[in-house]
């Protein structure tokens, strides 16, 4: 054991139950400090709504520590080794990170360091991206092949750590932390309430969203107050699988990293796109006259979330209605989710653009009336956000707009 205090740099971990990071961290040294970096790199392409949850993220892990979070504003390539100096840590503990830039960023860190070893224990996924391969040691393209191999893999164990299990240093210096409307929920609660009282009926439910039918914890799981392991003990079926696409679009973002900016399958670099201004913004404020479509886009300016289902419709609009790149509406779902992950984000719109691994195929185009009549019959969901909707002039005809994306489609397969 070492007379050297240790630092547990937390990013998508912010929680001291079930963390790898302060399990090793403990076996180095029984003291450390807690830190976390506000890195202007992450902080600039998230919407307000991503930075308050972060905020209050960041009060209740402060308050799990008593008080003990330091939180420093810079660039982690030099505040991570300038603290660790300070303090004369003999280790760095983190859990990997697996997205382009959070690897890029490790590594200079880890150069810069020097003689300090940074120690990475654990993800943010049951199983690290890159891990689940085919017998040939290829990675998978398709999903369901994958989640076969991801179950069969298996995970560990949830590693027996909480808040004691390390001596916290407390710090001399650092910033407050910003602060947050509201405290942050009990995450474990939310998930014994909804396993409890509506999982049993989740695949009948999960496409309803005039039904308060999904567990709402996508946020949670996307900073880490949650571990996916917490939920894969308790549940199986379709919830086990939404939980493996997850993981999935973390193993194709971990092997492809240049996806989250271009087509997983370049032929779609020849698609024929628009660059209508006007249209965009109508859609992105949710006036596009169709009901579904404007009440997703009004919720997610409202709530910083959307339902799943809904988040297929309004992007098989922007893609196959508006024929608007793919990209402009990942970056505005980025700019406003609070649940915003990159590899999620980027690869279910590559999925509806049909430009993705595993894609849905280009021509199965959402008809934005047939669908809000199927998921929202009663339209309650519609009258909930979007009340004004039926007194807009739809922006598109549907039928014409749809064959154009298939002409153009066919375009590029020939």
């Amino acid at each position: 054991m070492s007379s050297e205090p240790s630092i547990v740099w937390f990013r998508r971990d912010l929680r001291t139950s079930d963390h790898p990071a302060i399990l090793a961290a403990a076996e180095r040294s029984p003291r450390a400090l807690a830190l976390f970096v506000l890195d202007d790199r992450l902080l600039k392409p998230s919407g307000q709504p991503r930075i308050d949850f972060l905020h209050r993220c960041l009060h209740a892990l402060n308050d799990e520590l008593g008080g003990r979070l330091m939180v420093v504003h810079g660039d982690p390539v030099k505040v991570v080794p300038r603290i660790a100096k300070e303090i004369g840590a003999g280790s760095v503990h983190i859990s990997a990170d697996y997205a382009p830039y959070g690897r890029r960023r490790d590594e200079a860190v880890e150069e810069a360091l020097g003689d300090v070893e940074l120690v990475r224990s654990g993800s943010p996924y049951a199983v690290a991206p890159g891990r689940v391969r085919k017998q040939d040691g290829t990675p998978f393209k398709v999903f369901t092949p994958f989640r076969n191999a991801w179950l069969e893999h298996g995970w560990r164990k949830p590693a027996d750590t909480d808040a004691s299990t390390l001596d916290w240093i407390e710090p001399e210096h650092g910033e407050e932390i910003p602060k947050a409307q509201e405290k942050l929920p009990d995450a474990r609660q939310l998930w014994e309430e909804f396993r409890d009282e509506r999982l049993h009926d989740y695949d009948n439910t999960r496409d309803r969203p005039d039904l308060d039918a999904t567990s709402r914890l996508s946020a949670f799981l996307r900073w880490g107050v949650l571990h996916p392991r917490t939920l894969l003990q308790d549940c199986d079926g379709t919830f086990r699988s939404e939980l493996a696409w997850r993981e999935f679009y973390a193993d194709v973002l971990w092997h492809r990293p240049e996806t989250a900016r271009q087509n997983l399958d370049r032929k779609f670099d020849r698609m024929q796109l628009d660059d209508d201004k006007e249209l965009f913004e109508a859609w992105k404020q949710g006036r596009t006259g169709f009901g579904i479509v404007d009440a997703g886009m009004r919720q997610l300016l409202q709530e910083g979330f959307m339902h799943n289902r809904v988040r297929m419709i309004v992007a098989s609009f922007l893609v196959k209605d508006l024929h608007l790149p793919w990209w402009w509406g990942a970056r505005h779902f980025m700019n406003h989710l609070i649940d915003g992950d990159i590899a999620s984000n980027q690869h279910n719109w590559q999925w509806v653009a049909g430009c993705g691994t595993d894609a849905s195929p280009f021509f199965r185009v959402f008809n934005p009336l047939t669908q809000a009549k199927k998921f929202d019959p009663d339209g309650v969901y519609v009258r909930k956000y979007a009340p004004d909707s039926h007194e807009i002039t739809p922006i598109v005809d549907h039928a014409v707009e749809r064959q154009v994306a298939l002409d153009r489609y066919q375009a590029i397969k020939a």
